[in-house]
């Protein structure tokens, strides 16, 4: 057997590694369909998760990526964490949802903060971020930032029209 060098360096494997199905493979082009599929579980979570939902270039879903659970009333998020997973997929495009266990549904400083750096890693990766959507708990009311005006600004590019966003 060969001795191991001081300089050896040591290879690695990265791999995604398929769960069970929790969501539909249901085509979604608005936040209304996002609900359709992933609400009924996150609304009934009593601390903060966070998710990233993986689409193909048709805008069906690849998969659900629970990247952060939290506390009562945040979940820490690093975009690094998120891109794993988006990167493994081969997702042309993400959706962020998290939920507000408090059962507001209104984005927070923190929510509209971690966005725009979602926003623009995604821009730095050619991955584009679609929207993030905010689910109350126990009701599973919604609240869209795409929908609300809060991406505009935060993009640096003007090549976002999709059928998501008509």
């Amino acid at each position: 057997m060969p001795k191991k060098s001081e300089n050896e360096i040591k290879v690695v494997n990265v791999r995604l590694v398929k769960e069970p199905s929790l969501y539909s493979t249901k085509e979604v082009t608005s936040p209304e369909a996002v609900m359709e599929v992933v609400a009924s579980e996150l609304k009934n979570y009593d601390r903060e998760v966070f998710a990233i939902l993986n689409l193909k270039m048709n805008s069906k879903p690849i998969n659900l990526h629970i990247c952060s659970v939290g506390t009562l009333d945040a979940a820490m998020i690093n975009p690094r964490e998120a891109f794993k997973a988006i990167i493994l997929s081969n997702a042309a495009s993400f959706i962020c949802i998290h939920n507000h266990p408090s059962g507001n549904c209104e984005p927070s400083p923190a929510d509209i903060a971690v966005t725009e750096r979602m926003v623009r890693c995604g821009e730095l990766m050619g991955i584009k971020m679609l929207d993030h959507i905010i689910i109350a708990a126990e009701t599973g009311e919604q609240a869209s930032f795409l929908r609300k005006g809060l991406l505009d600004g935060m993009r640096s590019r003007d090549d976002y029209t999709s059928e998501w966003e008509r």
